[in-house]
């Protein structure tokens, strides 16, 4: 077979392998002068070079992809023509000096500053007279410069040899053999770069596997990593802006105010004998408008109606930013998403955070979604800050039948994870989950019967109360029905598992979905704050008991409310507050108004948004029949609210860079 091969095809893949040991080269100095694994496990050892070498050999493939369309477009004839050589040569020394610059310059910033090489490592360009100067200081650059002369002849004459061996003994093949080669090479070397069997291909997340970051910087490649955090070059936080408004979110806080630390130690004398199970359940795209229990025209959702009744629950609660990347990202880290084009869960630079998801100890942790947790980078957020942390995606379940793009749907999902919280259960060990579902969101798949469930026929609603109801399609309807069905399903599965009466239950919606206006939540609606106004309920008849708190929350609020009600000592480092506490509090959000990125606060019934760009600001009562702005009339009510968004939005942006977890 190899002997039939054109010599095309062995000189591209030759290359190709040979870029895989240059590269696996550097990481083995990496391994062996920087890495500092003495601490990590064995298993994370091995996972993270297994993850490296994948990384290593995308980004070999990335390099040899644009000399291999080359060769495959004109085969035999790149061995007839002296400018296909000439150019084969050049492309490859200035690919392997690249490379090796990236790799040298990797090397001295790490020894800096202990991170692989990212995007912000070009404010050293900002003054570029002090680095040259330290650089010159510090390493041997002019050996260095002679190393990579070298380096650039050995190259040269590596490739003149690999051209000069694959030129002779050309053999005709035909144009269909030709085909069936560049197809198979073309999707090799596709795959190669794609590098994944799921529905994602291998991304920079995946590297944060582990809560040892040295790990996790070790798994990287420098040059994707360089270039994946490109993106957020930018992304920085404004220390004069953060000092000036430190006093603020300090009294807001009770932090210290002659020193900057928000770290905040909670204690309790009178301690739980017991460890209660967690399950936080991320409710997709459901906020209040759509439930019949707040209003909704439709009798949209009677599990989840009885479930408010029957829990502790909060009627005005908000979600930073619709979305639900940014809201897994919120929940998790305690820190709003106030990313203006991605999400903070795609920014490499800021996924190491102390949590308090992590703080948990003694329990079994897990975390349930039907799909690929590679999704928005949404695995690096969960493996890199959870220690122990379980991971159960596509691929995991005993039964899998794939809905939709989402992956399984709830119905599978809640039956999946009641099986290994029933496992838990029986061995006595504690759990804390986090389920992530998503039939609810489009697509809007939902079977034409599943037990009790019954779709809603197109005809079965009128389109007079369809519009009432603010639903913008029948689908959209019974897909919120279809997780409401489900809702129920879970209860009475882990009624039946046995671990229901000895576990808090958290739901809580990562955003609306998206509706019409009706005669419910209209102020809400005109001011585009809609979507971030959710539910959120604390079910757990044996430790609290059923009320309703008018008071505002937010979605950062929830793993300190939730760890206060079980009396469990924590430090906090995070923005969140607990919302059984007498604090008064606050719900910040982050949205657009007409197209501009803008911020805004809610306090009590009064609402005041900022845009960050032209800085218009409006000051809204949602209580109001009518609105209208009152910034003029309540001027100093506006500017303390401005102050206060303003000290929310800075330490957001501190604390996305300074709440790293401490090497121990």
């Amino acid at each position: 077979m190899l002997q039939r091969t054109p010599n095309y095809i062995k000189y591209i893949f030759t290359n190709f392998i040979l870029l895989i040991v240059f590269n696996t080269i550097f990481r083995m100095l990496f391994y062996s002068f920087f890495a500092e694994l003495e601490t990590a496990t064995s298993s994370e050892v091995q996972n993270a070079f297994w993850l490296g070498f994948r990384f290593d050999i995308k980004l070999a493939a990335i390099a040899i992809f644009p000399l291999s369309l080359l060769v495959l477009i004109v085969n035999k004839r790149f061995f007839t023509n002296s400018f296909y050589r000439k150019f084969a040569n050049i492309y490859l020394v200035l690919t392997y000096i690249i490379l090796t610059v990236f790799y040298a310059i990797d090397f001295g910033y790490y020894d800096y500053l202990s991170i692989r090489l990212d995007a912000a490592s070009l404010r050293f360009l900002e003054d570029l007279k002090i680095s040259s100067q330290v650089l010159l200081e510090s390493y041997p650059v002019f050996k260095g410069l002679i190393g990579f002369l070298i380096l650039g002849f050995l190259i040269y004459k590596l490739s003149k040899f690999i051209y000069s061996k694959f030129k002779n003994n050309q053999k005709h093949i035909s144009k269909k053999i030709k085909a069936i080669y560049f197809i198979a090479t073309f999707l090799l070397l596709a795959f190669s770069v794609y590098n994944s069997f799921n529905h994602y291909p291998l991304r920079w997340s995946e590297a944060f596997f582990s809560k040892n970051n040295k790990v996790n910087q070790f798994a990287l490649n420098p040059v994707l990593y360089f270039f994946d955090s490109f993106a957020f070059r930018s992304e920085a936080v404004n220390m004069d802006e953060f000092k000036k408004y430190y006093p603020v979110i300090a009294k807001k806080l009770q932090l210290p105010k002659d020193s900057i630390s928000f770290e905040r130690k909670v204690v309790f004398t009178d301690s739980l004998s017991s460890k209660p199970n967690v399950v936080f359940v991320m409710l997709e795209s459901v906020g209040v408008k759509p439930l019949s229990y707040y209003g909704n025209a439709i009798n949209s959702s009677p599990n989840i109606d009885s479930l408010i009744k029957e829990s502790l629950s909060f009627s005005n609660f908000y979600v930073h930013k619709s979305g639900t990347a940014a809201s897994v990202f919120a929940s998790v880290t305690g820190l709003p998403d106030i990313d203006d084009v991605n999400t903070a869960s795609r920014n490499p630079m800021i996924i190491d955070q102390r949590i308090l998801f992590d703080q948990f100890d003694g329990y079994e942790k897990l975390y349930f979604l039907g799909g690929s947790a590679n999704w928005a980078n949404i695995r690096g957020i969960f493996q890199s800050n959870i220690k122990g942390l379980r991971i159960f995606e596509e691929g995991s379940y005993s039964t899998e039948n794939r809905a939709d793009v989402w992956g399984i749907d709830d119905y599978e999902l809640f039956s999946e994870s009641d099986k290994e919280l029933k496992k838990l259960h029986a061995q006595n060990q504690p759990f804390v989950a986090y389920i992530q579902t998503a039939s609810n969101h489009m697509p809007f798949t939902v079977p034409d019967k599943k037990e009790s469930f019954t779709p809603f026929s197109e005809d079965s609603i009128s389109n007079i109360l369809l519009e009432k109801s603010g639903f913008k399609s029948v689908a959209q309807l019974n897909a919120l029905r279809y997780l409401d069905f489900n809702i129920g399903k879970f209860l009475e599965r882990a009624k039946k598992s046995g671990y229901y009466d000895n576990t808090v239950f958290v739901f809580f919606g990562d955003h609306n979905t998206a509706m019409n206006r009706t005669d419910q939540y209209t102020n809400e609606y005109d001011l585009n704050i809609q979507l971030q106004h959710v539910p959120f309920i604390i079910h757990a008849p044996q430790f609290v008991k059923p009320r309703e708190i008018t008071k505002n929350g937010k979605l950062i609020d929830m793993f300190p409310t939730v760890l206060s009600l079980l009396k469990m000592d924590y430090t906090n480092y995070t923005l969140g507050n607990n919302l059984l506490s007498s604090m008064k509090t606050s719900s910040f959000i982050y949205l657009k108004i007409n197209g501009e990125p803008a911020v805004g606060l809610l306090q009590d019934s009064m609402y005041y948004s900022r845009t960050n760009i032209t800085k218009t600001k409006s000051l809204y009562n949602l209580n109001s029949k009518v609105l209208i702005d009152l910034k003029d009339e309540y001027p100093k009510k506006a500017e303390e609210m401005d102050s206060l968004l303003s000290a929310y939005y800075n330490a957001t942006k501190y604390l996305y860079f300074n709440n790293k977890k401490l090497d121990k």
